[in-house]
């Protein structure tokens, strides 16, 4: 059976905006309508022209879309007015769009006390609005306000609204659920029963989250013949919110029977970039993504119990109804005291490190997990502390190591040459050029570390070297990242170094910092749709904690994180764009 065509419309920087908090700058618009564009949204609201200066100012310069149709919002002309005498119609027509939807009552009892005008002049309204926008050869659409509460009402006048839109040549005629108060077999039953009036091919759905049913009602909508939806990204909207788009999308091209049943204009790869557009949104309004969300949030794939980790290594369709890759996201194994050996041995490939799941150190490492866990640390959200405890415990310790030079004399028991920080690097490249197991140890005071931390410290710092820092991973990265560099003449590989007289020069640093983005753009922290990396710079401490650091892990690493910051902004205005 061929799929029918079903349309995606985005009300995001329309009705997303009237979300309690919520305010879009014009530049907020723009980015966020291109992402919907390059997303694969058929029909992006843009706002209402006239109502605030700075939906006037979007539509009078609105961005080039691709795919999309932009469409400009208002209300039937008023009563009392004819369309050619209503300045708030006409201000809607002026923004030249090729799409215009319009909301009108559809619920006698608003027409009555609202309105307070007859049922038969409310017809007229609506009639009148659609046909001047068809006679510009424009979309028309009719968005019935309180459609589902109007035909529970009055189910005549409520059909007799729809029919007076589509006689005049709307496109679409939208039932709104605008109070969220219906449930979904309300909606599949009401939106059946118009079908029989109206076809399916002209009829859209909005909904609002009112008993967080929202998504649910549009799909039931969908099944019942209705072939546009609406909804906002990441479910804004005024007091519980509109559907979720974001959920709505990959329900509707990954689940059957919609799968089945309809196409949309959402390719794979648009698919695979839903996760960074509900991700860009957060950005914009500056909050924490939901973690919970559906199929974009960070736990929508996170397996935490120790029996789901390991049958998911085995099949994660057991307990992955989707590939997380399709829409973007990830897998998470998470580290808990409720984690078991397949935990940490998932996760510590995660990290780059190859361990015989026979040693006794990953029974070591997961007993240190769970008696920190049990005095109150948590590690299911912090993965790079325990990348830091991992690679502790892990890695060969210093006392294992054939060379350690340090720049201080304790701890005298770990030390087997002291040196200063140029003698120690000469002799580091040398002992390293024959294959010897090489390590070097800073004093606490040197990198901002304290008392407690110089255990942990020590044990990180005293990791091998890399000629090409190919398997930097982030743990050593951030620690690197106070430390100037010192690079010989000659193809030997650069080792870290302190106090060194010179700084370091921009070949080097840029070395570095290229490491350490990808470092962090492959855990996903840097989107190439958002493009928003100086946001990130101007909070470092933040963006550590975010990646995966304890809070505790991040007091230690003060210092560093302030040199880093200073030689971002020394980078940025020596003209590096990143």
């Amino acid at each position: 059976m061929a799929r029918e065509r079903l349309y995606l419309f985005d009300t995001t920087l329309r009705d997303g905006a009237q979300t309690q908090g919520v305010d879009f700058s014009v530049e907020d618009k723009a980015n966020i309508a291109k992402a919907l564009d390059g997303l694969g949204i058929d029909y992006i609201e843009g706002g209402w022209p006239g109502a605030n200066p700075s939906d006037t100012a979007f539509f009078a310069n609105p961005p080039e879309f691709r795919h999309a149709k932009f469409t400009a919002f208002g209300m039937t002309r008023r009563p009392g007015r004819s369309v050619s005498n209503d300045p708030g119609l006409n201000e809607i027509l002026d923004a030249k769009t090729p799409a215009v939807c319009i909301v009108g009552k559809s619920w006698d009892f608003h027409v009555d006390v609202a309105l307070g005008i007859s049922l038969e002049e409310n017809l007229e309204l609506i009639a009148d609005s659609i046909a001047e926008i068809v006679r510009q050869g424009r979309e028309a659409m009719y968005d019935a306000e309180h459609f589902f509460d109007g035909y529970k009402a009055n189910p005549d006048f409520a059909l007799a609204c729809l029919k007076a839109a589509y006689g005049a040549g709307a496109r679409w005629m939208v039932l709104c659920d605008t109070n969220g108060g219906t449930l979904p077999d309300e909606v599949e039953r009401i939106v059946t029963e118009v079908t029989e009036h109206i076809p399916g091919s002209h009829l859209g759905i909005h909904t609002h989250n009112d008993t967080e049913n929202a998504v649910a009602n549009t799909l039931m909508a969908v099944k019942a013949g209705v072939r546009q939806v609406q909804g906002t990204l990441n479910g804004l909207g005024e007091r519980c919110g509109n559907a979720n788009i974001i959920s709505l999308i990959p329900s509707l091209v990954l689940k059957e029977p919609f799968k089945s049943m309809v196409e949309t204009g959402i390719t794979a790869e648009g698919l695979k970039s839903i996760t960074s557009v509900s991700r860009l949104l957060d950005e914009i309004l500056n909050r924490s993504p939901n973690r919970h969300q559906a199929y974009v949030g960070a736990s929508a794939f996170a397996h935490k119990g120790g029996l789901h980790v390991s049958a998911v290594e085995k099949d994660p369709k057991t307990y992955e109804h989707v590939e997380p890759e399709v829409v973007g996201n990830k897998r998470h194994l998470l580290i808990s005291d409720q984690a078991g050996r397949s935990n940490i041995l998932a996760q510590l490939r995660e990290f780059g490190l190859d361990v015989d799941p026979k040693d006794p150190k990953i029974n070591r490492l997961l007993e240190e997990v769970k008696e920190r866990e049990f005095d109150g640390f948590s590690y299911d959200g912090a993965l790079a502390s325990f990348e830091l405890m991992a690679r502790r415990t892990t890695e060969a310790a210093i006392a294992d190591l054939n060379h350690v030079f340090a720049t201080t004399a304790r701890p005298r028991d770990v030390i087997k040459e002291v040196a200063t920080p140029k003698a120690a690097a000469i002799e580091l490249r040398k002992k390293a050029g024959h294959g010897a197991r090489t390590g070097i140890l800073f004093g606490k005071e040197s990198v901002g570390l304290s008392r407690e931390d110089v255990a942990l410290a020590d044990a990180i710092i005293s990791v091998p070297l890399n000629p090409d820092f190919s398997s930097i991973n982030l743990a050593q990265a951030v620690l690197l990242v106070g430390y100037e560099w010192f690079q010989a003449a000659d193809d030997t590989p650069p080792v870290k170094i302190l106090n060194e007289e010179r700084p370091a020069n921009k070949a080097e640093l840029s070395h570095l910092f290229e490491r350490i983005e990808r470092e962090l753009d492959a855990r996903g922290y840097f989107d190439p749709i958002q493009q928003r990396k100086h946001v990130i710079l101007r909070n470092m401490r933040n963006m550590f904690q975010r990646l995966g650091l304890m809070e505790s892990d991040v007091r230690a690493f003060q210092g560093i994180i302030k040199g880093l910051t200073m030689k971002l902004k020394d980078r940025k205005d020596d003209g590096d764009p990143s």
